[in-house]
């Protein structure tokens, strides 16, 4: 257009030059912005419009490097149409692709985890190190998992899903391949236990809070599916590692895994998509939900119950060998057995939260459960027993984890903010996960290797938190058993 070669400031166009440009007549007398000021030039929203109509060569430069900022940042921030995306479609392929995406990270973040037992007798094994000493490597990895939440999920409020994700992942595969590498005892705390924490912090928080979004009557089942990932994860990681481990030992056994694990990420990258538009303002906690006595309380009744909660996880082959005298291949059926339990252990009490109870109804049975088969374990002496053991303590802990997140988003009316809210949870959560299975180790010691005082633990632990699981559903409903919560 011939008036974009001026040099400063604006000319009028002449009639015939407005209809070759196909700009209205009545527009010709009057100066256009970038600003979009004038509510008469809201019609030019993009910024090619915005340059067929402004005359100063300078503006259009600013425009030019504007919307290639605009792009750039498009391409790690989700954008914000401006418009209300509605109410959650609760379900539909879309909707439930995100949930399938959602399974395969937590396969890569609590696989790993479900599965650390079978790296806690290795490396107790070959390290010649303390249980207890082992044990914070796993711990330092679900401290950093739930921790790390309250950052990622705020970055997720703002619309940066894409961005925290992909940098996790490429944290945790880093992580995954150093562990390779590894023989002693602090390369594999920094590589298995800070990396990999590290890496599944970024990505396991985010991720349930975009699937969160999808659903409304049906999220419980959907987040029950997505958490069946760390039963998934839980039967493939100690599988692999007990038929390669023996024939192509330790770093070619590590690097199998984080093929795998690169494999089922990689979807990830092309087709999580955030559904919410961004909430850019807001702080990184906040504490005015602590004001919510039920919200409070949820806090404290979880921090009990993941305090102990890794214990059987953690000791359950170690267990099996010492006291009961199984082979290590047996004992790592145990564990096995174990995470297999935990899809049914997943599924069922979110039927029942999602159709009949609520998720805080259903959650408390679950957490008791867990606690009376904690105590149960200390009258364990033989093979029978401990498999039974296996059985109730992977389908009850199980619904434990499956149900912490949907509870988490039942206390959420503002979808907006669910990043940053869950994300407190994590945090504080994250604390008992790190000191929890050193605190069974040392007491394992304490008693000379007998598992009494690790049992009483965790038993007393889950028992106390389910209390106060209990106080938090009646600050939320009042004194009413009949209710749905």
């Amino acid at each position: 257009m011939e008036g974009k070669d001026q040099h400063l400031g604006t000319v009028p166009l002449d009639p015939e030059q407005a209809l070759k440009s196909k700009i209205h007549p009545s527009s010709m007398d009057r100066t256009p912005t970038l600003s979009g000021s004038d509510e008469n030039d809201t019609q030019y929203d993009n910024v090619d419009e915005v340059q067929t109509i402004s005359l100063s060569r300078t503006a259009t430069n600013a425009a030019g490097k504007e919307g290639m900022f605009a792009r750039t940042l498009s391409l790690v921030r989700t954008k914000d149409s401006g418009r209300d995306p509605g109410p959650p479609p609760d379900g539909g392929f879309n909707a439930w692709f995100q949930a399938i995406l959602a399974h395969f990270v937590i396969m890569n973040t609590w696989g790993y985890i479900n599965s650390f037992g079978v790296f806690q007798s290795y490396y107790t094994a070959t390290l010649n190190r303390p249980p207890s000493d082992i044990s914070w490597v796993g711990s330092m990895q679900i401290f950093l998992l739930f921790f790390i939440g309250t950052f990622s999920g705020r970055a997720t409020d703002a619309g940066y899903f894409k961005a925290v994700w992909g940098v996790g992942t490429v944290i945790l595969m880093i992580g995954i391949f150093m562990t390779s590498l590894c023989t002693t005892y602090w390369q594999l705390f920094l590589s298995q236990g800070l990396c990999m924490g590290i890496g599944s912090g970024f990505i396991f928080c985010p991720t349930i809070a975009l699937t969160s979004t999808y659903f409304s009557s049906k999220r419980g089942m959907a987040l029950a599916f997505a958490a069946c990932g760390s039963a998934t994860g839980g039967l493939i990681f100690p599988a692999v590692v007990r038929e390669l481990l023996p024939r192509i030992g330790f770093p070619w056994t590590m690097r199998v895994l984080g093929f795998i694990t690169l494999a089922t990420s990689l979807p990830g990258f092309f087709f999580f998509r955030q559904r919410l538009p961004p909430r850019t303002s807001g702080p990184l906690f906040e504490l005015a939900a602590f004001k919510e006595m039920e919200y409070s309380l949820y806090a404290i009744g979880m921090f009990l119950n993941f305090w102990s909660l890794y214990v059987g996880f953690f000791y359950v082959s170690s267990f099996g060998r010492d006291i009961v005298g199984l082979s290590q291949s047996k004992a790592l059926d145990v564990l096995l057995i174990m995470n297999g339990v935990g899809t049914v252990g997943r599924m069922i009490p979110s039927v029942i939260s999602d159709y009949y109870t609520g998720p805080f109804n259903a959650l408390i049975p679950f957490a008791f459960g867990t606690g009376i088969v904690s105590f149960i374990w200390i009258a364990i002496d033989g093979v029978g027993g401990l498999y039974a053991f296996a059985v109730l303590y992977g389908f009850f802990g199980a619904g434990i984890q499956a149900l912490f997140p949907v509870t988490a988003a039942s206390l959420t009316t503002d979808m907006k903010k669910i990043g940053v809210r869950f994300g407190m949870l994590l945090s504080i959560v994250s604390f008992a996960s790190l000191t929890g299975a050193p605190i069974a180790g040392a007491l394992i010691q304490l008693k000379d290797g007998d598992y009494m005082y690790a049992q009483i633990f965790a038993g007393l632990s889950t028992m106390v938190g389910t209390t106060i699981l209990v106080m938090a559903r009646c600050a939320m409903t009042g004194f009413v058993l009949k209710v749905r919560a």
